[in-house]
């Protein structure tokens, strides 16, 4: 077996396997390690949104790339059914606070050219009358979507394979290691030596401890994702259910199920940071009591499992997209914040386009690592 490729790209979830898929067609040899399996992150495991709403540059010029140029065709390109569809979201709330978070939600769609509105409650039930008479106002988004996270990221891979990407799972990589300044091996838990002329990191959060191996230190934390699903219902509604505070999101699948998660506040808490992500109690708990207050409906619907996966939470939650000039041969493509799965098709376009040292066709210079670093005495400036 080769262990030299033009380009080693570190992590198989749907970012590096976009990735991946978008090099191979360029004609370079490319080789993926993976520390566990396929898209064992959050990848495979989150909410499964597609939206528009509610980004900022150049985040959202990457969402409007992705969902204008890709998704639409995606699954015929990948010859596999995501399960994608734009069907509509509708952001939901019920307190002056949770208004002011809508506004906020506006301002950032409307900066971005996204078609947004907020409409009233009794709107809201127009568009999706199982939503609670508890809900006053929502943004409604008329071009967000869902599509399979599983589904996407094993057709990013199956794909990318087919067409000659070499993946190796069980590899953890420790480090890289420079020769005459540029990244060029990558040293695995097991003692294998890997060269490449690029090396691409996009293995999420563990991405910070292998940076940390050539002098870049990342600004993220861990934060994990979990998601309660219920048992297949009949069809109740189409849109794409979140809230205002960020603690709920919801939207029921092509089978039936309904896919519910969101933040409860407690994910900075977590402590069980080197063993596989599990689901907590409380989570589940929570996710149930605030599906059945916004959707009533939801009451009797049966939780039959659950998921979790690790977030790269970048400190200012935008994604890191760049080859690092202080370590020419390293690309970073890390740091999403849970924002990575919508705008993965894009990503991976733009990240093949620095690899290959070409100007990226979305100028993403705002994401660089560069914006992280010190200012001036005392002071850290970042987006």
């Amino acid at each position: 077996m080769s262990k030299n490729a033009d380009v080693i790209i570190i992590g198989s979830g749907i970012i590096g396997n976009s990735i991946a898929y978008h090099l191979v067609q360029q004609g370079l040899k490319v080789m993926v390690l993976e520390r566990d399996n396929i898209g064992d992150g959050a990848s495979s495991r989150n909410g499964a949104g597609v939206r528009l709403s509610g980004r900022v540059s150049p985040e959202s010029d990457l969402a409007e790339d992705a969902v204008r140029n890709y998704w639409p065709t995606l699954s015929e390109e990948l010859g596999l059914d995501l399960e994608y569809e734009r069907r509509g979201g509708l952001n939901l709330a019920f307190t002056n606070a949770h208004k002011s978070g809508l506004e906020k939600a506006l301002k950032k769609s409307h900066a971005a050219g996204v078609n947004a509105e907020i409409i009233s409650g009794d709107e809201a039930r127009k568009i999706c009358p199982h939503v609670s008479e508890i809900v006053t106002n929502a943004l409604w988004c008329p071009d967000d979507g869902v599509a399979n996270p599983m589904l996407a990221t094993l057709g990013y891979y199956r794909m990318a394979k087919k067409m000659g990407v070499h993946y190796i799972t069980g590899e953890d990589v420790i480090s890289i290691k420079k020769f005459r300044g540029r990244a060029r091996q990558v040293i695995t838990s097991r003692g294998n030596v890997y060269e490449a002329d690029k090396i691409i990191l996009a293995a999420g959060f563990n991405s910070r401890r292998i940076a940390e191996t050539v002098g870049l230190h990342l600004p993220f934390l861990k934060r994990i994702d979990e998601c309660i699903i219920t048992e297949p219902m009949p069809k109740m509604f189409s849109e794409r259910i979140t809230t205002a505070d960020g603690n709920l999101y919801l939207h029921q699948t092509k089978h039936g199920s309904f896919i519910i998660g969101g933040n409860t506040n407690l994910e900075r808490y977590e402590k069980n940071y080197d063993a596989k992500p599990q689901n907590t109690t409380v989570a589940a708990a929570d996710k149930a009591r605030l599906a059945m207050k916004y959707i009533p409906a939801l009451a009797e619907a049966k939780i039959v499992r659950q998921w979790a996966g690790w977030l790269d939470s970048c400190v200012d939650r935008l994604p890191i997209l760049q080859e690092n000039p202080e370590v020419p041969g390293l690309v970073l493509a890390c740091g999403f914040s849970g924002h990575g799965f919508a705008i993965a098709p894009s990503v991976g376009k733009v990240v093949s386009e620095i690899a290959l040292g070409q100007e990226p066709h979305i100028d993403v210079s705002a994401l660089s690592y560069d914006r992280f670093k010190a200012k001036g005495v005392g002071t850290i400036e970042s987006v």
